[in-house]
């Protein structure tokens, strides 16, 4: 019972509402944390930075939080171009905690989010997990998203391999062995395969210009997904690649430099 306890209260891989103001007040640096209601549903959003510069949308990978970002979020080169919003996708963080959903529905809910945020201008960047949902978004609503970063992206589906281990723990009571967290991240992988063959057609609607940054070694999404988005985007506007030799997947951890060039495009 005690590791029930521990699994489910500690394991929650968010910041608290403490953690978050410590991380801020230490870089000097103003934000704020707003729950927006999207229909049914609550949608957690921090900012930072001035709100009449260009929006820069941070979306995690599975599982995660916005404060996968928190680093960018006080980035002062960032601050310099763009008001940064980092937002907890649905079913992590503190956006309807432990429900996964559909890509689709991601894309819906986080479209209407951003509406309301009434940014002056969206640039994207999806790292992971994070990836397919920029993508999406950017080929479902074309003319409201103009630059895409897709960081370790995992957007082939033929590159998808599910494993069978993730049906096993679905299952009655061995999901809820595993932290909310760990449970909402196997569904929405579970269900990305089938989730990344909706998207495919999607990608040719994509009108804007999207920078992809990828590892060689990335031993979770192949690099692989590179080569497919170059072939499937034919309509962007501008595609570039930034191929990071001999990186894993955590690029956004482990060669922030090289992705915060990306980002300011250096």
């Amino acid at each position: 019972m005690s590791y029930l306890v521990f699994c489910q209260s500690c394991m929650t891989m968010r910041s608290s509402a403490k953690e978050t103001r410590q991380h801020f007040e230490k870089a000097g640096i103003a934000y704020q944390s707003k729950l927006l209601t999207i229909r049914e549903h609550r949608i957690h959003v921090i900012t930072s930075g001035d709100s009449t510069l260009p929006a820069l949308v941070f979306i995690h990978g599975s599982p995660g939080s916005w404060d996968a970002f928190k680093t960018f979020m006080v980035e002062k080169r960032l601050l310099e171009k763009y008001y940064l919003v980092a937002i907890d996708r649905p079913g992590f963080g503190f956006s309807d905690f432990g429900e996964a959903q559909t890509l689709q529905t991601q894309t819906e809910l986080l479209h209407e989010a951003i509406k309301k945020l009434r940014l002056k201008s969206v640039a994207l960047v999806g790292h992971s997990m994070g990836g397919p949902v920029v993508c999406d978004l950017a080929g479902t609503y074309p003319e409201f998203y103009k630059q895409l970063y897709v960081l370790a992206g995992s957007v082939d589906p033929a590159a998808e391999k599910p494993e069978r281990w993730r049906q096993v723990i679905k299952v009655k009571p061995v999901r809820y062995l595993i932290p909310r967290a760990l449970r909402t991240s196997n569904d929405e992988l579970y269900w990305l395969k089938s989730d990344l063959y909706d998207l495919k057609p999607k990608l040719k609607y994509i009108t804007g210009n999207v920078r992809i940054v990828h590892g060689t070694k990335d031993r979770l999404v192949p690099y692989s997904n590179v080569d497919f988005l170059k072939k499937t985007l034919t309509a962007a506007q501008k595609v570039d690649v930034v191929t990071i030799e001999n990186a894993d997947h955590f690029i956004p951890w482990s060669h922030y430099e090289i992705v915060l060039a990306a980002l300011v495009n250096e």
